[in-house]
């Protein structure tokens, strides 16, 4: 216990300690996350550009959601996108939406870039980025498609197709 924990008058008893068990995000969870983005990003006040940009993301993740299961559930990929919705793409933004407007688009903050410059660089990122997994999600279904048509080029490909002789001499 240190010396804040004892002037607080907070008691150093494992007994009535909470013990808490942090818990995957669940798919109603990120979709809150996503719709909480939106909100924030909704504001007029919020350039043009970010907003766009926000929404590739939203929307790549929204289209990724159902597939999550394809990349693994374990998976960095489906980490990535669960991470981006939760966490990642609300506090880029809301860390630029702290920021006085006039300061966060005109003032150099870091290697001669506004903020505003710096918040659509991570935007862009995470919107490739979220854009590949989302094709990676899909690339299973896709190989399974091509090794089908292949399977039936296979099978029936190298026969002609028998004449129909209906009834004529």
């Amino acid at each position: 216990m240190g010396f804040w924990d004892r002037l607080l008058g907070r008691e150093d008893d494992p007994a009535q300690a909470e013990v808490e068990i942090a818990t995957a995000p669940t798919a109603d969870d990120i979709t809150a996350s996503l719709a909480g983005v939106d909100q924030l990003v909704s504001d007029p006040a919020v350039p043009a550009v970010v907003r766009a940009r926000a929404h590739r993301v939203t929307q790549t993740v929204r289209k990724t959601l159902p597939r999550l299961e394809l990349l693994g559930l374990g998976s960095y990929d489906s980490y990535s996108v669960v991470a981006t919705a939760t966490d990642y793409l609300p506090e880029a933004i809301s860390a630029y939406l702290r920021l006085p407007r006039d300061w966060a688009d005109s003032r150099p903050v870091e290697g001669g870039k506004t903020s505003l410059l710096l918040l659509i660089d991570q935007l862009d990122l995470l919107g490739a980025t979220m854009e590949s997994i989302y094709d990676a999600a899909n690339a299973t279904d896709a190989a399974a498609l091509i090794r089908h048509g292949k399977f039936l080029q296979e099978r029936f490909g190298h026969a002609q197709a028998p004449e129909l002789n209906l009834g004529q001499p």
